[in-house]
């Protein structure tokens, strides 16, 4: 029989001290990794926090003092409708009356107008917010030199006119209200067609297929596959399935839409649904697998079917990982621009999504849109389109986690 001895209390000492070594240098690499982390996701926020707010050189083609006595930011909806009929042509205010009822406009949108036609406002040169705080003075000498009686103003392009406005061709004027409201549009159609879905299949998987079945095999290892599948093929699919092979279907023919095809927000909806399913069903069979064998056994015990155990039992426990899939698929779903280009997301559009045939944007096609131009101003407004999306995405994902903590059981 093999003898064993204690080890001396020098080397027992050793030995102790370079596990505390080799302990000490793997939570000083984790530190800094956290650190790494921290800097970059720092970093990424002020960058985009620095084309969102700073200062702005631009002038006037008509003086807003010539035109109102009162400050145009404290006129009335009624007054700024006067002030359109009083300063635009009649063949002018009738084209936009036509287009919408000037009665029905928002104050936001009637005082763009006068902006827009009346005052014209031209954006000369934009500021980033760093160089705006600690460059202030060189910025007021440039623009006396370079542009002789423009104004210079520290400007927000994030404001609540901003959310309120649709898009234009104009950056001073562009809002991202249009495209917002596709951005949710498109997430709630994706997780109406991906939860249900993918938390059925994940039941069947989980609780009713044969573990040790080949078909089984087969499609487990198929739906752990289609996660990592690039986001731009499922658009491919979405353009051969749902545009043009379900066409009656996603344009609203069907249902007696004729001025649509099937280039529309059901379509967008239903691709993006597709693309999420595979991270719904893997998130939702880990929850599912999470629940203690011993609930299943007790509801057995008492004479429930499998059903019945599945339903009041295993789903309710497992409801909090499942909500934890879906914060998940939600914040792929906001973020994704290749399978909405091929689906056919506008890049310019001013009309609200008013249904699931709608024409529709979303937000990262916009911000897309605008990062792709040349004027500073536009490079501002998508900044400012980006701190949107990241509030969104917060807003959907801190809903998902309440849901899911009024829901968790602990065993």
């Amino acid at each position: 029989m093999a003898k064993y001895t204690y080890p001396k209390e020098h080397d027992l000492q050793k030995f102790v001290a370079a596990r505390y070594r080799t302990a000490w240098v793997w939570q000083t690499i984790f530190l800094l990794a956290l650190l790494i982390a921290i800097l970059s996701l720092s970093a990424l926020i002020l960058n985009v926090a620095d084309g969102a707010f700073g200062y702005v050189a631009y002038e006037f083609k008509k003086d807003p003092a010539l035109i109102s006595e009162k400050p145009l930011d404290d006129l009335d909806k009624d007054e700024l409708i006067s002030l359109l009929k009083a300063n635009l042509s009649r063949g002018a205010y009738n084209k936009l009356d036509n287009e919408t009822a000037m009665e029905k406009r928002g104050q936001a949108e009637l005082y763009a107008l006068v902006i827009e036609r009346i005052i014209q406002i031209k954006t000369l040169e934009t500021y980033p917010l760093f160089d705006s705080i600690f460059r202030r003075t060189e910025i007021e000498a440039q623009v006396a030199e370079k542009f002789p009686g423009a104004r210079l103003e520290f400007r927000s392009w994030l404001t609540p006119r901003f959310l309120n406005m649709p898009m234009s061709s104009r950056a001073e004027f562009a809002g991202v209200r249009t495209a917002l409201l596709g951005t949710l549009w498109l997430v709630g159609i994706a997780i109406s067609v991906a939860l249900p879905v993918g938390v059925g299949a994940a039941v069947y998987l989980q609780e009713y297929a044969s573990k040790k079945s080949l078909i089984n095999k087969i499609i487990q290892t198929n739906i752990n596959n289609l996660a990592g599948v690039p986001s731009i093929v499922y658009g491919m699919l979405g353009l051969a399935i749902f545009v043009r092979a379900m066409e009656a279907l996603t344009s609203g023919a069907m249902f007696g839409v004729t001025d649509s095809n099937g280039r529309t927000i059901l379509s967008a909806g239903l691709t993006m649904g597709i693309l999420v399913l595979p991270l719904v069903i893997i998130n939702a069979q880990e929850a599912i697998k999470a629940v203690p064998d011993s609930i299943r056994q007790a509801a057995f015990g008492v004479g429930a079917t499998r059903w019945q155990t599945v339903w009041s039992h295993v789903l309710p426990n497992a409801l909090p990982g499942i909500l934890t899939g879906s914060i998940l698929a939600m914040s792929r779903a906001v973020g994704e621009t290749a399978p909405l280009i091929i689906v056919g997301a506008s890049t310019f559009i001013s009309i609200d999504p008013s249904g699931p045939f709608s024409k529709f944007t979303a937000l990262p096609i916009q911000i897309y849109q605008w990062t792709s131009r040349a004027q500073g101003e536009f490079h501002a407004i998508a900044a400012a389109a980006i701190l949107v999306l990241l509030a969104l995405l917060l807003t959907l994902n801190a809903t998902a986690i309440l849901l899911r903590n009024r829901f968790q059981r602990r065993y």
